[in-house]
């Protein structure tokens, strides 16, 4: 039993020691590889956390790190390649994160990049620019003190770029986040990544319990999945 788990471990570890987010998928390995060990979620790594502290996870942060798990998954980008992603989210939704992941790859849809958001320094607006789909982020709500979902790793933002976060005040104005985002406010339009109600990926989220920021009434975050816990 014991050299069945430290093969366990050394399998997880030879694995993850060669997984660089961002980096392509070539055909061969696509077919060499059990398509199961592409899609996985372990506790978190030292090597992964190092690069949190100070950034998603800094000297404030409340959230212990038992609750997270670093996800590794591969996904279409949009560009005709397949590509690494990795994601860190709470422990409690990981199994339906990676279900749907893979369901979303398995039915070729389109997630233009998956990396850290501490590869943008946790700056939540450098992170949706740059199109990133992310989770974990200990941060507060943009304009209040309230700490945000992405703060326990239970809130999710896919290809945000082109799903924008769209506020609306009494006087006519919008807030648009990101600012660049604002050519994509228009729904009725069609472009690349953008998700609709009708989305597959709206539906695999709502199937797992989440809520979907375009179905809020009071602001309408396009990109944005999240699941309440207790």
């Amino acid at each position: 039993m014991i050299n069945l788990f430290i093969l366990l471990v050394s399998l997880l570890a030879g694995h993850f020691s060669g997984w660089q987010a961002g980096s392509e998928v070539s055909e061969r390995e696509l077919t060499d590889i059990d398509t199961t060990r592409w899609f996985e979620a372990v506790p978190l790594p030292a090597e992964v956390f190092a690069r949190m502290q100070g950034r998603s996870y800094g000297s404030e942060c409340t959230v212990d790190t038992a609750e997270l798990r670093y996800l590794m998954v591969i996904h279409h980008d949009g560009h005709g390649a397949v590509r690494r992603g990795e994601m860190v989210c709470n422990r409690a939704i990981a199994s339906d994160l990676i279900a749907i992941f893979r369901q979303l790859y398995d039915r070729g849809y389109l997630i233009e990049r998956m990396e850290l958001i501490d590869n943008y320094g946790a700056d939540d607006v450098k992170s949706m620019e740059a199109n990133n789909t992310s989770c974990f982020n200990f941060r507060k709500v943009a304009g209040s003190s309230k700490l945000s979902s992405h703060s326990r790793g239970l809130a999710v933002d896919i290809n945000p770029l082109y799903n924008p976060y769209v506020k609306r005040d009494k006087q006519g104005g919008m807030k648009v986040s990101p600012e660049s985002g604002r050519r994509y406010v228009d729904r009725s339009s069609d472009f690349p990544y953008r998700i609709t109600r009708d989305d597959l990926v709206c539906r695999l989220f709502r199937a797992r319990g989440f809520v979907w920021g375009g179905d809020w009434r009071s602001l309408k975050d396009y990109q944005h999945f999240e699941k309440q816990l207790p």
